[in-house]
């Protein structure tokens, strides 16, 4: 295993500065089931809705959010819409990861300049609260990038969505933010899109990682702006004598996607007790990782009793240490799934644990029969 960390200079000259992820889209065939889901076993409450009733014909919108995490659950209201196509192609998954910006018109302005393709030309909604602005461009695969600038206090998540009164009942599992967003590119494509947000939107790659397990091989480059509220981990799948996860993740999605979405907690154990006891299910470690692990790391706060009977991971870089587990798919393709991470300094994505996760994705890709 090969880790690498390269010193960029951030935001270039005459790029738009990224203040973090504003939404994460997501296209799903049941919205009103998906968000009674994230609500019940994630704890994100349900706060605004666009359909029928506020004008929408071909899909409804719910959004979920938790902390400064939004997720935007959509989903096709007849078969002609491209929602519906989406869905059928690639299963739940993301469509749009949603950058919030200073000024849309320059950051769009700057993206089609140095190449990007657009979608959707700066656009702009005010109400009684403010104005918001958005602007789209393509991205990996079926993806895309939105940017959404917030002026003053607009009362409207989005444009045509309506805000929901509802006060359901608090049942957070601690998750604060987005840390990392995660994608899966096909073979000889990493460097290509490195590029992309290198040149396009004045990212700069931080990490390098080689990964090769005695099955299955992969390369990774980690894309971020200066603050590391926008982190992309992007990896390809390299030789191996057997099918890699990210092969598999590539057929079941038919295509590039969003791999996983890690969500930051303040107290990981308490965080992933409250999803067990929901039933969502959490990828294994063998208590032999648990052996030698402050021997590994160091010193560290939780219990390693506690981190062994969750199966949360350790790993430590020069800046400190973080904690890190990983869930089973979230639908029933074997595709997108959710990290929980929290950090004590770390700046690093767990390097060291990363071949301990291909093994235990391994492992459950043989016991699906996808692994030859």
């Amino acid at each position: 295993m090969n880790s690498v960390h390269t010193n960029g200079n951030g935001s270039k000259n005459g790029f738009p500065h990224f203040n973090g992820f504003d939404y994460v889209e997501l296209y799903t065939g049941n919205a009103k089931q998906a968000a009674h889901f994230f609500n019940t076993a994630f704890g994100f409450k349900p706060v605004a809705f666009a359909g029928l009733e506020t004008g929408w014909r071909d899909r409804v919108s719910i959004v979920m959010q938790q902390r400064d995490v939004n997720l935007v659950l959509t989903a096709p209201l007849v078969p002609e819409s491209e929602v519906a196509a989406h869905v059928l192609e690639h299963g739940d998954g993301v469509k749009d990861v949603a950058f919030n910006v200073d000024n849309v018109a320059k950051a769009f302005d700057t993206a089609i300049k140095h190449g990007a393709t657009a979608v959707t030309e700066p656009i702009s909604f005010e109400d009684e609260g403010g104005r918001i602005t958005k602007a789209t461009i393509k991205a990996f695969g079926s993806t895309v990038h939105s940017f959404i600038q917030r002026d003053g206090t607009p009362q409207s998540f989005l444009p045509d969505f309506q805000n929901l009164s509802s006060k359901p009942v608090d049942v957070s599992s601690r998750l604060g933010a987005i840390d990392h967003i995660a994608i899966s590119l096909e073979r000889d494509q990493l460097d290509q899109w490195v590029e992309f947000y290198e040149n396009v939107l004045g990212l700069h790659e931080s990490h390098q990682e080689n990964i090769t397990t005695e099955y299955s091989a992969m390369r990774s480059k980690v894309v971020q702006n200066d603050s590391r509220t926008v982190v992309f981990p992007m990896m390809e799948p390299a030789t191996g004598r057997r099918k890699s996860q990210i092969e598999e993740y590539l057929n079941f999605h038919r295509g590039p996607g969003v791999q996983h979405m890690a969500l930051a907690s303040d107290d990981i154990i308490s965080s992933v007790r409250t999803l067990r006891a929901r039933n969502i299910g959490f990828l294994k470690t063998p208590r032999s990782y648990y052996e030698m692990l402050e021997q590994r790391v160091g010193q560290i706060d939780p219990e390693i009793a506690d981190l062994c009977e969750l199966g949360i991971l350790v790993d430590r870089d020069g800046w400190g240490y973080l904690m890190q587990v990983f869930t089973e798919p979230m639908q029933s393709r074997p595709t997108m799934f959710f990290e929980l991470i929290q950090r004590y300094g770390a700046r690093g994505f767990g390097g060291g644990n990363i071949k301990a996760l291909f093994e235990a994705v391994e492992r459950e890709q043989s016991r699906r029969g996808t692994f030859n």
